[in-house]
């Protein structure tokens, strides 16, 4: 981000760094205020693709699809980048348009998606199947995407807990306890509550 910043004046990226630094640290805690921030900073440094994709995020913490959607894209232009395509599904999806989010995994760049970002892109696309009523077609997406304990990869635990989930959802209780319990086993950093799911539903 630093180097993206050299583009500007230095006073400008001062100004801009310091709204982006603030963006940054609320965006957990108060995502209206980390947005107003990302705003000040798009208001000096609009061309610069890391301005774009904070303001993107921002918006997207603070439940503002549109923006963060249209944020989003312009960052990609701008860099190229395609490490936010989950995050822009998932914005479809809040804007009510799931078949949308669909077409996300015909895009080329999929293939070049590292494990974490690709696993989340098949959870949001799975969500948009079941906004659409189509249980089935999640599960396998879900499936698609590789849902394996043996050889777990960055995005595995995610994976197996939204596919834990859609078994619930489809009735297929044991099923459903058993790939908790593979969320739980590969869940080392903690992120979903995969272990009170399972033993929820023993």
């Amino acid at each position: 981000m630093r180097a993206e910043l050299r583009s500007l004046s230095k006073l400008a990226a001062e100004f801009v760094g310091a709204h982006l630094v603030a963006a940054g640290q609320l965006i957990d805690s108060d995502p209206k205020k980390a947005l107003a921030h990302a705003r000040a900073a798009r208001g000096r440094g609009a061309r610069v693709a890391a301005v774009r994709e904070a303001t993107g995020l921002a918006a997207y913490h603070a439940e503002e699809w549109a923006e963060a959607l249209a944020e989003l894209r312009a960052a990609r232009r701008i860099s190229g980048d395609n490490s936010n395509v989950a995050v822009m599904a998932d914005c479809e999806r809040a804007l009510g348009r799931p078949e949308r989010a669909l077409k996300a995994l015909e895009d080329p760049a999929v293939r070049r998606l590292n494990p974490a970002i690709r696993s989340e892109l098949l959870i949001v696309v799975a969500g948009a199947r079941r906004d659409l009523g189509q249980l089935e077609a999640a599960l396998t997406v879900l499936e698609r995407g590789g849902v394996d304990v043996a050889h777990p990869k960055p995005g595995s635990a995610r994976l197996c807990y939204a596919y834990g989930d859609a078994l619930e959802a489809a009735g297929r209780v044991e099923d459903a306890i058993r790939w908790f319990g593979a969320a739980a086993q590969v869940d080392i950093n903690d992120e979903t509550d995969a272990a009170d799911r399972a033993a929820a539903l023993l």
